[in-house]
């Protein structure tokens, strides 16, 4: 019960995780204007994102434009599109994976390969945790070390975007629920120990058993 109970969590939290992880590299918003200047009233916000940048109105009307070319961009947001396209391919063979080793399904008799199976989910949803935790580690310092740069000018500056937190919060998730799922263990009745039988009594010569046989 406990092992079921931690396959049910772990894989919860890695599909909310997964979720996450597409809806950070959906979102335009990875880098967003910095407002750093004396005049806080701006006519528009710029956010930049893995696939479009938009420009965001005060009016509240938004224009969104696709990036033209992919070789065009900078190499944190060439790395964020490819890792986090493979994290979120490989949150979906997680499930499946995790799904055919289940507890609760009949996919595959055997409880001891059961458990080597979702092993094998948890492990598939760490590496997806850790492929999306590098763009996203990347694209920040970039950000941190662009802000405090003097030479770049005040137009060009960013601030951490809510897609950021957004993908931190799913990097969590799925460290923590691939944990979860490595920890479950074979069934105690499947141990695989042979059973060992006594040897087979002999009769003596004569024809008769062994008195000892009998002691």
């Amino acid at each position: 019960m406990v092992s079921a109970g931690l396959e049910i969590l772990g894989l919860s939290l890695c599909v909310i995780g997964s979720l996450l992880v597409m809806v950070a590299c959906g979102l335009p918003m990875w880098k967003v204007t910095a407002f750093i200047e004396a005049n806080i009233v701006v006519a528009q916000t710029i956010w930049d994102g893995l696939w479009m940048t938009c420009v965001v109105q005060s009016t509240g009307q938004m224009q969104c434009k696709v990036h033209d070319s992919v070789l065009a961009l900078t190499h944190d947001l060439q790395a964020a599109r490819a890792l986090t396209i493979i994290s979120a391919v490989m949150g979906v063979l997680g499930l499946m994976v995790v799904i055919a080793g289940a507890q609760c399904t009949n996919c595959i008799r055997t409880e001891y390969v059961k458990a080597r199976v979702v092993n094998a989910g948890g492990i598939v949803y760490i590496i997806s945790g850790l492929f999306v935790l590098v763009p996203l580690c990347w694209m920040a310092n970039n950000i941190i070390s662009d802000f405090y740069n003097p030479q770049v000018p005040a137009s060009k500056k960013r601030e951490i975007g809510a897609a950021l937190y957004i993908g931190w919060a799913a990097a969590a998730l799925l460290l923590i629920g691939g944990a979860l799922l490595c920890c479950s263990c074979p069934s105690s009745g499947n141990s695989g120990y042979s059973v060992k039988y006594a040897p087979t009594k002999r009769a003596t010569p004569n024809g008769d058993y062994d008195k000892r046989n009998y002691v």
